[in-house]
């Protein structure tokens, strides 16, 4: 096609340029703007306005394609006029075109710089005279049908309507109406195409009621939604329109596949029959629904909690006694029963693999490898491991998890920490599960009663999946500080073992091997930063005190990060701690001697106690005040057990007052006040019968009390001693202060096996049936004269004692 185009007319043929229309029909008549975008339809418009051409405007078939050829173009399209145009940018144009005549495109040259028509006139065929009523009666039920258009669709434009409705012109009605109303573009292009006037008009009536119907439909949809909404359920409205014109239309299969997929995966689990037939019949309703359904989600929440569970996948177990050994020995110093006890339990699972799980309780004071015990015990076994925190929990739905009637239910912690494990056969750490508390909400320790009993957690059901799941392989264990705290029915379940205090030599080895090559590694100063065996004793007693070794990590990490400053700043490449650099680094000590009968004294015996944190010296003090009235004064938060003790070792003194050289008529009408030291920390419990009949009757002989001597029992009304519990702490507690004798009951001499080597070696047990062995020991046989006051005697520790602390912050209850 050559720079400038001629228009010739031959036998009624132009030849114009031609715009192919996305989308849009033009009809004659008519007033249209459109955008122009296309490389040659710009060029068209631009010769056009420059040769001052009309412009063939036709549709194009397909509204994607992008260079059209005569094939890809409708036959019948409008011959316009270009009324204005505006270049929006360099590739987009805006026209404005007035539709002039009907025309027939005859060929199309596509090569050039834009489309060139070869396009005749093509008017439509009026209706003749024996044919005016058919005319007027279309024209009526035109008019008719687009009255009842009108009523469902009120958004037309007041002149759109007013037009139609005021003029009866059958012509420019089969022109106005089709162009100005909202109909598919090959609907239009429909009514372009026929050629007769009644043509025309027959099929604007026929697709006029064809959108009737269609408004219709969308009214009565919207009718439903509005009957079947709450009004305050204003945000489900799109939701609920989606699913009724979907089951309007017979669209109601989206889930179809998605619950086909469940439906394979639950049965490859091959699991329970019962289980089975639930989970299928959910996957049922969930085919059934839309899946914008807001129970659909509920529904794809459990099926999908229910198979995210490990079903029968298990790892195997790695019993190896030798390497289990090794394992325990590298992890931890020391606890050499815990050891043995964890050891045998391998050794019955090898030998009897099909055995139920026993449940573990390792009960003991903060800080001593409770929790790194059972993370231990899971690398031997090969086993995942899964830790739970059960402290402060008090709702039973944390254990067994929310029905599914309620929002937001979700499975409780034993399900999820299945889920967590991706095997049935973990073990499962329920931390701290002393601290369980129970309020209106339930009793969360009542409901682990299901989960850990071995002859009923292979049918576990948890409150969300509503299903019998099988908890018999896993391996429970769970901690604790107080075993009393633990409610009776739980703790019939449990298999306790007991983890002890750290001696000094245990705190020494386990910081040397554990928490000082960590926490060196931690602060980046290995290699750096040494500290020698002195300073590592001096930390243990002069910094810290208590039965795990916790306190002992922390006060080594504030030493290494004093070293790490020096280094950091350039004062020095290295630093080896000696004892004497202590008090510079942590300032003076923490642990002060306490309050203790360290010398042969008169009326101050050396008692022991039991606390939650291990055991503790308890000394009595008693004076005597003459010219008194018989007032018995008992001080130092003594609880109402304790306070009976002091009335039973006062009856003794008593009775036994010639027996120990006492003047009974003295003792009428002296005043007696017996005391415990650090007054604001509570204490109880039967066990200072002795050490208070020991302190009392010694004050009133005037014959000292042994300061290497400490003792516990509970006496009788005749002088018999009794049992007492928590030996083995009281007895480390002895050997930290650095008593030679310990005196305890002879019915308690059985559990010296429970009480540590170390101990054993460092002090003598002396087991004792009545209050005379009590007093025969613990006294002096040389009466001094009672002194009116006493001063606290105080003795500079000895190179093994363990001290403790002079922190007289109210420290837990103790118990005799």
């Amino acid at each position: 096609m050559s720079e400038k185009v001629t228009i010739k007319v031959e036998r009624q043929t132009l030849h114009l340029p031609a715009i192919a229309l996305r989308g849009l029909v033009v009809f004659p008549n008519n007033l249209v703007h459109f955008e122009v975008g296309r490389e040659k339809s710009i060029a068209a418009i631009e010769w056009a306005m420059s040769n001052n051409s009309n412009v063939f405007l036709v549709a194009q078939k397909r509204m994607d394609t992008d260079e059209p050829t005569h094939d890809d173009l409708f036959t019948y399209g409008v011959v316009a006029e270009i009324k204005q145009i505006l270049r929006v940018s360099d590739d987009l144009v805006r026209v404005l075109v007035e539709g002039k005549y009907r025309a027939k495109m005859i060929d199309l040259d596509s090569d050039g710089k834009f489309l060139l028509a070869a396009v005749q006139q093509a008017p439509v065929r009026g209706a003749k005279e024996e044919n005016a009523l058919q005319t007027d009666a279309l024209v009526r039920t035109l008019k008719s049908v687009f009255d009842e258009y009108l009523s469902l669709n009120q958004r037309l434009a007041k002149d759109v309507v007013f037009a139609i409705v005021s003029n009866d012109d059958p012509v420019f009605l089969s022109e106005y109406v089709p162009a100005n109303l909202l109909l598919r573009y090959e609907d239009k292009q429909a009514v372009m195409d026929e050629n007769t006037l009644t043509g025309r008009l027959e099929k604007l009536i026929e697709l006029l009621r064809r959108e009737c119907q269609v408004m219709q439909i969308e009214k009565e949809i919207s009718d439903k939604v509005n009957e079947s909404m709450d009004k305050n359920q204003r945000d489900y409205y799109l939701h609920e329109q989606l699913n009724i014109i979907s089951s309007e239309l017979g669209e109601g299969d989206d889930t179809h596949a998605e619950a086909d997929e469940y439906r394979r995966r639950i049965t490859e689990l091959h699991l329970e029959p019962d289980s089975e037939k639930k989970l299928l019949k959910e996957v049922d309703r969930l085919a059934k629904m839309q899946g914008s359904n807001q129970e659909a989600t509920v529904i794809r929440t459990y099926l999908d909690t229910c198979l995210d569970l490990p079903w029968n996948t298990f790892t195997e177990d790695d019993l190896d006694i030798v390497k289990a050994q090794q394992i325990l020995d590298h992890d931890h110093y020391g606890l050499k029963k815990v050891k043995d006890r964890i050891l045998e339990l391998l050794a019955v699972r090898k030998l009897a693999p099909d055995v139920k799980a026993q449940i573990i309780c390792l009960v003991g004071p903060p800080g001593v490898g409770k929790t790194s015990i059972a993370r231990s015990i899971a690398s031997c076994l090969n086993r995942k491991y899964v830790r739970l925190s059960l402290g402060g929990v008090r709702d039973e739905a944390e254990i067994r998890g929310h029905r599914r009637t309620y929002i937001g239910a979700m499975p409780g912690k034993i399900i999820s920490a299945m889920i967590t494990a991706k095997s049935q056969n973990p073990l499962i750490l329920l931390d701290e599960i002393d601290k369980l508390a129970g309020d209106f909400r339930g009793d969360p320790a009542a409901a682990l009663l299901e989960a850990l009993d071995p002859e009923q957690n292979n049918t576990f059901k948890d409150h969300f999946l509503d299903i019998p799941y099988d908890l018999s392989h896993v391996l429970f264990i769970t901690t604790a500080n107080d075993l009393g705290s633990i409610p009776g029915p739980l703790r019939d379940r449990m298999d306790v073992i007991e983890l002890p205090s750290y001696t000094r030599v245990e705190k020494y080895n386990i910081a040397r091997r554990h928490l000082l090559p960590k926490q060196l590694e931690l602060c980046g100063l290995t290699g750096k930063v040494t500290l020698s065996q002195g300073a590592l004793y001096g930390i243990i007693d002069g910094y810290t005190r208590e039965a795990g070794v916790r306190s002992l990590e922390r006060t080594i990490t504030s030493v290494l990060r004093k070293c790490a400053r020096k280094i950091a700043a350039g004062e020095t490449e290295s630093v080896s701690v000696t004892t004497s650099m202590l008090e510079e680094l942590l300032g003076p000590r923490m642990v002060k001697p306490e309050f203790l009968n360290r010398d042969n004294a008169v009326g101050i015996a050396n008692g022991l106690a039991w606390t939650s944190v291990g055991g503790e010296t308890l000394p009595i003090e008693v004076q005597v005040i003459e010219d008194g009235s018989g007032k018995i004064t008992v001080t130092g938060s003594l609880g109402d057990v304790m306070k009976e003790s002091a009335q039973l070792a006062i009856t003794y003194a008593r009775v036994h007052a010639a027996e120990y050289g006492i003047d009974t008529e003295k003792l009428k009408k002296c005043d007696l006040h017996i005391h415990a030291p650090e007054g604001a920390i509570p204490k109880d419990g039967p066990s200072a019968g002795v050490t208070l009949t020991t302190a009392l009757i010694s004050c009133l002989s005037g014959r000292p009390v042994r300061g290497d001597v400490a003792m516990t029992g509970e006496i009788t009304l005749h002088g018999n001693v009794l049992a007492i519990g928590g030996l083995r702490e009281k007895s480390m507690a002895a050997y930290r202060e650095g008593m030679k004798l310990v005196l305890i009951p002879k019915d308690n001499e059985s559990d010296l096996y429970d009480v540590d080597d170390e101990v054993k070696e460092n002090i003598q047990f002396m087991p004792v049936s009545n209050l005379k062995q009590v007093l025969d020991t613990a006294l002096l046989k040389t009466p001094q004269p009672m002194p009116a006051r006493r001063t606290r005697a105080r003795k500079t520790k000895t190179p093994d004692a363990i001290l403790p602390p002079a922190d007289k912050t109210p420290q837990p209850g103790v118990v005799c």
